[in-house]
């Protein structure tokens, strides 16, 4: 499996959804994660959450297919075309 660059967006309703399961989901998927920011948005009832990735998209579909499934959560996720061979893990150049 073929790891790529994402974005997983999440929208968490804070009255119904399981914020709980939520933290329990990312922890689970952890591994392929590089960063996360969770902003509250007080006004809407919501909190927003934005993870970064560095992960197959298996893993990025089981994540937010299992994070879609819970009450009161919204989530999409944006993935980078492959990059060219011979590339991967190569620094940029100089300039």
């Amino acid at each position: 499996m073929e790891k790529r660059l994402g974005v997983v967006s999440i929208i968490v309703e804070r009255t119904v959804a399981p914020v709980d399961e939520v933290n329990d989901l990312l922890s689970q998927f952890g591994d392929g994660i590089i960063g996360r920011l969770g902003l509250p948005h007080p006004a809407r009832g919501v909190n927003v959450i934005t993870v970064v990735v560095d992960t197959s998209v298996e893993r990025v579909s089981a994540l937010t297919g299992k994070l879609g499934k819970l009450p009161g959560v919204q989530v999409r996720s944006l993935m980078a075309k492959a990059a060219p061979p011979g590339t991967r893990g190569t620094p940029p150049p100089d300039r």
